[in-house]
């Protein structure tokens, strides 16, 4: 639906005041922004009521956001999203070393997230399929395990073996699987190893339980989709709210529905916000595109009184310092 700028106008600032302070609006509250008078501005006010875009409580109350209301909000604050870079400046540093594996630099961006925002943050991991594979590099430890380097065009997969073996087979184990699978996706590896290893039994009879192994620990890292849940909750209580904060904690408690509310469409790079009804959670996510390969989608999860621009700041800054570092 269509606004005149100064009915949008308001009607922003309506949220953006509700959400920062959950005082209803009255035409007195926003008299300060407009030089109009204020039975020009009760007008405007009863017009945004009338159209769906905020309810009063009471008949002589100020007036509230409906969900239509936060969603027009939404769609306008996203045609403006001004990232803050003092404001994650970790995120540079956390993307740009080359020592940390793919999980570390995606559970990092989650926590600097979280903290950033002070709301629950949720990071579900699209699957490893189409990383390109560099070297593998496997490491015998003191207790009966192998720890596994798996090279990739977005950094190293990490991961331990519950096997034991000498180092002469981790070095022939991994020379091997870089020899035959050096510039292919894992996605390919998965769906090739069992053929592979048909042909070549006599060369990896000596490492066969570490291939084995390994091939057993990727499949479940791939098949894995909730990574981690980042708690968050402060900012959530300070609301006190308990109606709220029982919408989100039951959200995060079910593994389905997160992944559900968490999708993003594999060709997005752009921030979406899904802005919640009386009886469901909000949640603004983002894709985590490390190096150019799509990893994981990152979302947090709030009431439908949430701070939208602040968390979708974050999230923008975090978008633009891996877009920066997408060729690298």
């Amino acid at each position: 639906m269509e606004l005149s700028e100064r009915k949008s106008k308001i009607l922003c600032l309506a949220v953006e005041e509700y959400i920062k302070d959950s005082s209803p609006i009255t035409s007195n509250g926003v008299k300060a922004s407009f030089d109009v008078s204020t039975a020009t501005l009760r007008n405007e006010l009863n017009a945004l009521e009338a159209m769906g875009f905020l309810r009063q409580l009471h008949t002589s109350g100020g007036r509230i956001p409906t969900a239509q209301g936060y969603r027009y909000y939404v769609e306008h604050l996203l045609k403006n999203i001004n990232a803050t870079q003092n404001e994650l400046e970790e995120v540079k540093d956390l993307i740009s070393s080359r020592t940390n594996s793919l999980m570390e630099i995606v559970t990092g961006i989650a926590n600097i997230v979280s903290k950033a925002t002070n709301y629950p943050t949720v990071v579900i991991v699209n699957g490893l399929d189409n990383l390109v594979l560099n070297d593998f590099k496997i490491i015998p430890l003191l207790d009966e395990k192998c720890m596994v380097l798996i090279g990739t065009n977005s950094g190293y997969i990490t991961n331990t073996l519950d096997v034991k073996a000498t180092q002469e087979n981790c070095n022939d184990a991994s020379n091997y699987l870089t020899k035959y699978f050096r510039g292919e996706t894992v996605g390919f590896m998965l769906e090739n190893i069992d053929q592979i290893e048909i042909g070549m039994n006599n060369e990896i009879e000596s490492f066969q339980n570490i291939v084995d192994n390994l091939i057993s620990g990727i499949k479940k890292m791939n098949n894995r989709k909730l990574l981690n849940v980042h708690s968050g909750m402060a900012k959530l209580l300070e609301s006190n709210d308990t109606k709220d904060a029982k919408k989100v904690i039951d959200l995060i408690e079910e593994e389905d529905k997160l992944v559900e509310c968490l999708n993003i469409p594999k060709d997005s790079n752009n921030i979406t916000i899904d802005v919640a009804d009386d009886d469901n959670c909000s949640v603004v996510k983002a894709p985590i595109t490390v190096r150019g390969s799509q990893l994981a989608s990152i979302g947090v999860i709030g009431p439908q009184k949430m701070d939208y621009a602040g968390i979708a700041s974050a999230l923008k800054v975090v978008i633009d310092e891996l877009e920066a570092n997408k060729g690298e």
